[in-house]
């Protein structure tokens, strides 16, 4: 990030909130007017949740010398999780109070630019997400989170004033027409990754050369599952989509793509000044907005014993396309047939979508493990299983294909085991693996899987 020296005059904006998206962002309406420009246009921005005024003003700067900047006060501004999954990681800005003139502005990296609506569909389904920074009214801005139920600490930093100038310079440069946008990465580059780098430029390198090199012994991944447990559907979901990427061990630094993360390290955090004095950069701490939520999970359920029951109780029942039991009964059978095809419909799906990940820059989802067991071929053997009930043809189809994909699965398998492979995703094996093998057992070719109809249907064949 550039280092900046003067303090550009900022813009006048005023947002009105109309809905919301899931990520993390919320949709506003900004209208940003300049002398000879006035745009209007949709975005989403993180957390905030009622309309707000914003009358930026011009800071005081005709002080100089040792006063220039002691008009500054700074706080990092930590809003809690809310209900919304978007609102699940929280949120973060960068709060500055001129003193001498009232002007109260939170600077805020989350806020997307809808624009047309098919340009933000293909952004999205591309990985090429265009998130904005703008600021914003900090009461307003409290107010709307106190509605929300959604606790917020404010935390004053002892930055000293020509480190508070430089931090609202670039603040107020960052949010021009013309360097506002940044390309979003969930993970890297995201709200909470642009206060750390700010706060990071201001204290000179100091934060991340205290924070980049201690390991935390969690993941993208874990953190992932721990913030997103009380919704399964959203749990099992990202948890499938999110590749080996995530599995990779974090420092404190990657950490604070967390704005909770970021508040917590930041609190005993000191800074060590040119003439060799340490000093706390946090000099006070307050809950500015109090809320009766339970705190976020510590740490992430285990899964895998729930999957395992539940792939097992697939697994069985495709199997069992080879008992007697069930071979007396041809309603039977078929109910079975049409289970397995919505099963693999499924996660025929599911793979089609990891293998479209590929070809997208959504690099945390790439090369993603799962397509060993949800691979696109089991689209083809849900049509060929739907069709087996009408036609005897395509049960020798569906004998094939379910065979090749539980081969597909069990080559995977191998490839877990083995330290080549860094996904963490022995749970989906659990789920999965079963129902490939029952499926690929109860459709072997002695015909023990046919229905009864489609015996008479053969017999008549011959006759």
């Amino acid at each position: 990030m550039k280092k900046l020296d003067t303090l550009p005059n900022p813009s006048l904006a005023r947002v009105a909130r109309v809905g919301a998206l899931s990520g993390s962002c919320q949709i506003v309406i900004m209208k940003v007017l300049t002398t000879s420009l006035h745009i209007a246009t949709v975005v989403f921005i993180l957390s905030v949740a009622a309309p707000v005024s914003l009358h930026a003003q011009n800071t005081d700067m005709g002080s100089t010398g040792a006063e220039a900047g002691n008009e500054l006060r700074v706080w990092l501004v930590t809003a809690g999780p809310g209900s919304a999954v978007w609102e699940r990681y929280g949120h973060n800005a960068i709060r500055v109070l001129n003193t001498s003139t009232g002007y109260d502005v939170s600077y805020n990296w989350g806020i997307f630019s809808f624009g047309q609506p098919v340009e933000f569909i293909i952004r999205f389904l591309q990985g090429r997400m265009l998130y904005m920074m703008a600021p914003f009214d900090t009461q307003i801005m409290l107010d709307a989170y106190a509605r929300d139920n959604r606790e917020v600490v404010l935390q004053e930093l002892d930055l000293t004033a020509s480190e508070k100038l430089e931090l609202q310079a670039f603040a107020e440069n960052n949010a021009l027409p013309e360097n506002r946008d940044y390309a979003y990465q969930y993970f890297r580059d995201n709200c909470s990754t642009r206060v750390r780098d700010v706060l990071d430029m201001v204290l000179a390198g100091e934060f991340k050369e205290t924070f980049s090199n201690t390991p935390t012994g969690k993941s993208y991944r874990w953190h992932t599952r721990r913030l997103t447990k009380v919704d399964p559907l959203i749990y099992a979901g990202m948890d499938a989509l999110l590749g080996p990427r995530t599995d990779t061990e974090l420092t404190i630094w990657d950490e604070m793509f967390l704005p909770l993360s970021l508040r917590d390290e930041i609190r005993d955090f000191k800074v060590v000044r040119p003439d060799g004095t340490v000093r706390n950069l946090v000099g006070s701490e307050e809950v500015a907005v109090s809320s009766t939520r339970l705190k976020e999970a510590t740490a992430p359920p285990s899964w895998l014993m729930r999957f395992l029951t539940l792939g097992m109780v697939f697994g069985l029942a495709f199997a069992s396309l080879r008992s007697k039991l069930v071979s007396k009964s041809a309603a039977g059978r078929r109910l079975i047939f049409v289970a397995a095809a919505a099963w693999s419909g499924i996660f025929g799906v599911l793979g089609m979508i990891l293998l479209g990940l590929l070809f997208t820059d959504h690099t945390f989802s790439a090369w993603n493990e799962n397509l060993f067991l949800a691979n696109p071929l089991l689209g083809v053997l849900s049509v060929a299983l739907f069709m087996s009930c009408l036609d005897l043809t395509w049960q020798t189809r569906a004998q094939k294909l379910s065979a090749v994909c539980a081969a597909i699965a069990l080559v995977g398998l191998v490839w877990q085991i083995t330290p080549i492979s860094g996904h963490e995703n022995g749970a989906f094996f659990a789920l999965l693996l079963p129902g490939h093998l029952g499926l690929a057992w109860g459709l072997r070719a002695d015909g023990t899987g046919i229905p009864e109809a489609y015996d008479a249907q053969a017999s008549s064949e011959l006759d």
